[in-house]
């Protein structure tokens, strides 16, 4: 067994990273200084068995054209079986190079200019951009939020869906930014809705693999016969693995139908994994499992660190603790700031670059959200900035 150090720090400054990007900080949060707690992916190592393939990959010296190998494809297939007892067919997979180019894909080749996509707020927010840019309508079923929960308007998501106009919904299970795994009974419900009004579900499960004890992903496609003819399922090794620069995800569509027109879609771009991205997917997923159980041991530990502090030290700043993810959605309401007071005090205060929970949309105001992949003493570090800037402001 190998033992991973999730504690040591590893300098990103100079490794072409987004999050860490002197550029990047500066035009997002006004300050080059900031401490990145914001876009998702991790400050960690990722598993060995991915690390020596890609070595041995890079040792070849020629990185020619790949494409999607019968190992390749079985990865994904296991993966899926192993981890949620799901079993799908090769054949119903799609690559493409990360999930947000599938969703504009989807969003292209199965809507018209004006038709409307649900979106149930707050929520990852490309998807508005996604919608938007491709000339369609946004159709907002807000989460409810009560006692510390968010739960699914299921009155409103039946009312939107029953408009002609609408004909898709951007599923996102596990939720990010709220952490919330959906259970089988609330995604049978939402199906239901989507069956009778012609709905179409596009479920992103990227963080279906980051799941806290004792809840459980069930993927939409699984949940029976009538909703995988009805689904696309969009998955990959990125967030479980941290490997988001490699650009792959495995977009799965049970219905031939379906499949067979959004290939069309993607043949006409010429899309195929890159040599490394194979190699990463074949490794991560045969050989990243016994990496995957120690990171959630420590996920848990530093999301047990982020309550124990905001409670102790922030007793205005509410948690809304995950049930999956590494991102935790922070409550700063009883602050009794605005939108640009609250951003301008992390970003100026306590130079500290989270993502402002007003651009998940509507529900997100007054909300940040962090990203707790890191070692713990970095995240003490964040903590404690955030704590210094919320000082005298009673």
């Amino acid at each position: 067994m190998t033992a991973y150090n999730f504690d040591e720090i590893i300098d990103r400054k100079r490794t072409d990273s987004i999050k860490w990007s002197k550029k990047h900080l500066k035009e997002n949060f006004n300050a080059e200084d900031s401490f990145p707690m914001w876009i998702a992916d991790m400050d960690f190592k990722t598993a060995q068995p991915i690390i020596d393939a890609l070595i041995r990959r890079a040792e070849h010296g020629i990185y020619g054209y790949g494409y999607k190998s019968d190992e390749f494809m079985a990865a994904a297939v296991n993966w899926q079986k192993k981890r949620n007892g799901w079993d799908i067919e090769k054949e119903w997979i799609l690559f493409t190079p990360g999930i947000i180019p599938a969703l504009n894909f989807i969003v292209e080749t199965f809507c018209n200019k004006g038709d409307k996509v649900i979106i149930q707020s707050p929520v990852y927010y490309p998807f508005l951009n996604i919608i938007t840019n491709n000339g369609c309508q946004i159709a907002n079923n807000s989460l409810i939020y009560e006692q510390g929960e968010y739960k699914i308007n299921f009155e409103e998501l039946e009312a939107i869906a029953q408009d002609s106009k609408t004909k898709m919904i951007f599923l996102c299970s596990p939720h990010n930014p709220v952490g919330r795994v959906w259970t089988e009974k609330e995604l049978t419900r939402l199906g239901e809705i989507c069956i009778r009004n012609n709905v179409l579900v596009v479920s992103d499960e990227i963080h279906s693999d980051l799941i806290f004890k004792p809840n459980h992903h069930t993927p939409f496609g699984k949940i029976s016969e009538e909703f995988r003819m009805n689904s696309i399922v969009c998955t990959s090794p990125s967030k479980t693995f941290n490997l988001a620069g490699l650009q792959l995800s495995n977009i799965i569509v049970p219905n031939e139908r379906l499949r067979n027109k959004l290939n069309h879609k993607l043949t006409t771009i010429d899309i195929d994994p890159g040599s490394f991205a194979t190699v990463a997917q074949i490794a991560a997923y045969n050989d990243g499992e016994e990496w995957i159980e120690q990171l959630l041991i420590y996920l848990e530990e530093n999301l047990t660190f982020i309550d124990q502090f905001v409670k102790e030290r922030m007793p205005k700043v509410k948690l809304i603790k995950p049930e999956a993810t590494y991102l935790a959605w922070l409550d700063f309401r009883e602050l009794g700031l605005s939108d640009l007071e609250l951003q301008q005090l992390m970003q100026k205060k306590a130079k500290i670059a989270l993502d402002d929970g007003f651009i998940f949309g509507a529900g997100g105001e007054l909300f940040q959200r962090i990203n707790f992949a890191c070692p713990r003493s970095l995240l003490q570090q964040a903590l404690e900035s955030i704590e210094r800037s919320l000082q005298g402001l009673d």
